[in-house]
């Protein structure tokens, strides 16, 4: 039969870290780029807000790729 496993407390908050520190990194970043294309480009402000969502929307896909192989390093349930 099998065991029931325990939850890591110590994983939880190494990976609730981890997506702070680096979602705050990957959003600042697609925000500044929309900003400086829009920007460079000359592109309106509504237009730039899109350039902005977009790239946040593609950071936080990063970011959800990132936490999903950082949970295969530091497992939640040992």
């Amino acid at each position: 039969m099998n065991r029931p496993t325990r939850f890591n407390l110590k994983n939880f908050w190494i990976l609730v870290s981890l997506a702070i520190l680096v979602g705050t990194e990957l959003i600042g970043v697609a925000l500044a780029a929309g900003w400086a294309i829009a920007g460079l480009m000359g592109f309106s402000a509504s237009v730039g807000y899109v350039l902005m969502g977009v790239f946040a929307m593609l950071g936080g896909y990063g970011l959800l790729l990132f936490l999903r192989r950082a949970a295969k390093v530091e497992p939640l349930r040992s």
